[in-house]
Parts: structure tokens; sequence; C-alpha cells
């Protein structure tokens, strides 16, 4: 009779969400992420072509294309716009389906991937090195990402020390432990804002969020981080819809619940920090992003990891363009652009959530 249960949970497990197929709404994804790349690529200050601007990836890429356009259009592109396309299209892919595993992970449609204080640790560490009697850059290399990196991973692994109990970690001794160590760190942050105001505005404008700092040599920071992390996290999307149904039952069809759930926060964690540390802290791509991936395609996360990351990436883009474009010569914070879309959003879920609950 176990068996038969077992059996039972484990068939509803893996039927957990609709079953639509994957290929279409990840190939109208990338369809919209590749306009999106594309508008970024044409529109700034600099008004060049569009076949110009094909043509300069083209000849940079190697192909034999006749290099008949200014040298400025040349370092305007190549230098300039595309690296800060791919860059945003990664931060916003690492964020987002670092988002839904977290979300998975808590069973909970409102956690987010700077739930266990990778934003306000990497936040200390990056206002620590800016305040710092280190040059905020050295050429294209700069000593905040590594600080930033560093300390991310420092904020998530005092906040799993502290919360972890015996052999277990309580999900919620787990989120407790990230607010207090975030609540800390954010406090320390203000503190030396206060004592230090004249770079008050250069750490207020890290811990903002933003893309104007892209180059190649971020983008090679990036990649490895949100490409291993991407790949190693897809292939348990059939672990999180078990993990959806209760611990209890996933332990009875056969997951290490505690493995798992370390684990996936692990990968997520590590990825999340790699992102916050080449862009600073954009808030809400983690969260928006998913729960609106889940609301377009269902809860199955066999498909929601992988389509968060690709609608993560096309929402940042588009969020970066804004940011940029909005009020020229100035440009936004990218973080106040998707603070703008995402608190609303937000607001959404809590009263949604709050809805559901009064209801049960």
């Amino acid at each position: 009779m176990l068996g038969v249960l077992r059996r039972g949970r484990l068939n509803q497990a893996r039927a957990y969400g609709l079953r639509r197929p994957v290929f279409g709404p990840f190939a109208l994804g990338l369809g919209a992420v590749a306009v999106a790349a594309v508008l970024a690529m044409l529109w700034g200050a600099a008004d060049i072509p569009a076949t110009t601007v094909g043509r300069i990836v083209l000849h940079r890429l190697g192909l034999p294309v006749e290099a008949d356009w200014p040298r400025s259009w040349d370092a305007i592109v190549w230098e300039i716009r595309l690296p800060r396309v791919v860059l945003a299209g990664l931060v916003g892919a690492t964020l987002a389906y670092s988002g839904a595993v977290y979300q998975g992970v808590f069973r909970n449609p409102l956690a987010e991937p700077y739930l266990m204080g990778v934003a306000s640790g990497a936040g200390l560490a990056a206002t620590l090195v800016i305040i710092g009697p280190l040059a905020y850059s050295f050429g294209p290399l700069s000593p905040v990402p590594a600080a930033a990196f560093l300390g991310a991973i420092v904020a998530v692994t005092l906040t799993y020390l502290l919360a972890r109990t015996s052999r277990a970690v309580p999900v919620t001794t787990l989120i407790l432990a990230g607010v207090a160590v975030g609540s800390i760190a954010t406090a320390s942050i203000s503190y030396l804002m206060l004592t230090h105001e004249e770079r008050a505005l250069s750490v207020m404008s890290w811990l903002l969020g933003g893309l104007n700092a892209a180059s190649w040599e971020r983008v090679a920071l990036l990649l490895p981080y949100a490409a291993i992390g991407g790949l190693a996290l897809v292939p348990f999307g059939r672990a999180l819809n078990v993990l959806q149904l209760s611990e209890e039952e996933a332990r009875q069809v056969g997951v290490n619940v505690e493995a798992l759930k370390l684990g996936l926060l692990a990968v997520a964690s590590l990825a999340t920090a790699a992102a916050v540390a080449v862009s600073g802290i954009i808030g809400f791509v983690g969260l928006v992003v998913p729960h609106a991936t889940r609301l377009l395609w269902g809860p199955d996360y066999r498909r929601l990891v992988p389509l968060s990351a690709v609608l993560g990436a096309g929402f940042l883009i588009v969020a970066d363009l804004l940011a940029r474009t909005l009020a020229p010569p100035h440009e936004i914070p990218v973080g106040i652009i998707t603070a703008f879309v995402g608190a609303p959003f937000f607001l959404y879920l809590l009263r949604r959530t709050g809805r559901h609950a009064s209801d049960a």
C-alpha cells in the first residue's frame, strides 16, 4: 500500500504543472530577447544604421566584411553597446533562474535570490572598497566586483552557519538568519555613507545597480558562473516539482531534501553573487520574472527555470535600454527602472497571496 502511495505521489510530482511543450515558449522567448538586443544595439546617442551595426559585428567576428565605417562607430558598437547588451542578458538570466530556484526551495513565490544576504553582503564589501584607499579602478579592472563577490559569499555562508541546527537547516530559520545578516550589513552601509559623505554618491550609484561600466572583461567574469549555474540547476526541475508537495512527501519518494536544498541554494547563491559583483544590486528581477513565467506557462520547474532565464535576459536588456535613453544625456540606474516595474508587481503578489490565504 505504501508503495502505491509513493508511486502516486511521484506521478503527481511529475505531472506538476501544465503539460505544454517547452520548445514553443522557449523559441518565443529567445525571439523576444533577440529583438530587445537588436533595439538596444541601435538606440543611443549616436545614430548608427542597422545594416552598419550588423556589418561591424560580423567584421569583429572575423568574417570578410569591408570596414568602410568610421572608427568611432566601431568602438561604440563593439566596445560599448554590445558588451552592455550581453552583460545585461547574462545578469538578467542569472537573477531570474536563481529567483525561480529560490522560490522552489522555499515554496514561496515571494522569495528572491537576495534572501540569504547576497545583496547586502556584496553592498557592504563594495562600500568598503569605494570609501577605502584603493583606487576605484585600474584601467579596465576594478577591485569593486571582486570585493562584492567575496562579500556576497561571506554573507551567504554566515547565514547558513547561523541557521544550521544539528544536521538540518530549517527554512524559517534560514530566512530569519538571512534577514538578520542583511539588516546588519545594511546598517553598516548606512553608517559608512554618513561618515564618508564625499563618497556617498558613488556608493549609492553602485547600490542602485547599473551596467554603465559594462565591458568584455566583466562579461568574461560573469559568464562561467552564469553558464555553469544554469546548466547545473536546470536538470533539477523535476526534483523541485517533488519538493512542492511537502518535505515529508518528498522524502517518501526518495528525495534527500536537506542535500537538495543546500545544493540548489549554494549554486543559485554563487551565480547571484557573480551577477551582483558586475552590476551592483538590481532588485525585483529575481522576483518578478519567475512569477510572470509561472503565470504564463505554469508552475512546472522543468520549464520554469530555463524560461525564467530567457525572459530575465530580455527583461533586463529592455530595462537597461530605458535606463540610458529615457532622460538623455543622463542615465538612470537600471535598479530604479526594475523597481518601478517590480514594486507594483510585488504589491500584486502580496494581495494575491493574502487573498488565497484568507480563502483557505
